[in-house]
């Protein structure tokens, strides 16, 4: 998924949580998020992401994309710094973060990773029992294939 994405944030908000219920915290399926950064400034907001504490991560990339239209709207790094804040950064830890070679060689690996040995092009790309499925398709897309994986 990349931060940037508005399929994405229209996957987390209203595709999510049914998967969630129903496959999720059933135990019937692990779901794996892996960063695809589509421009710098989802570059950035996985950056901040990996920066948080680790019981912050999930939080912080949920809260990205909840309010996605609202942080990306006039100055994207400002609206990304107020939402890192909420998650505890200062200016002194968002900027660190951001200029940290580390943490951005590790965003750009998945990245890499992604496009060369899954082909990955676009976002959000799911794979269910190893089948591709990309873009946002509706719950019954997943049901459909979820179920016929767990059935064989």
């Amino acid at each position: 998924a990349s931060m940037t994405c508005g399929h994405c944030a229209h996957f987390h908000k209203d595709t999510l949580p049914e998967l969630k219920k129903e496959y999720i915290d059933t135990g019937k399926v692990k779901l794996i998020f892996r960063e695809y950064p589509l421009d710098p400034v989802a570059t950035a907001a996985s950056m901040v992401a990996r920066c948080a504490d680790k019981d912050r991560y999930f939080p912080l990339v949920s809260a990205l994309f909840e309010l996605q239209g609202v942080w990306l709207k006039d100055d994207p790094v400002k609206g990304l710094q107020k939402v890192a804040q909420q998650a505890g950064f200062t200016q002194e830890s968002f900027s660190a973060c951001l200029q940290n070679q580390g943490v951005l060689d590790g965003v750009n690996w998945v990245k890499e990773r992604a496009s060369k040995e899954f082909g990955i092009t676009s976002t959000p790309t799911f794979f269910v029992n190893g089948e591709i499925v990309n873009g946002n398709v509706p719950i019954e897309e997943f049901r459909k294939k979820i179920d016929g994986a767990l059935a064989s």
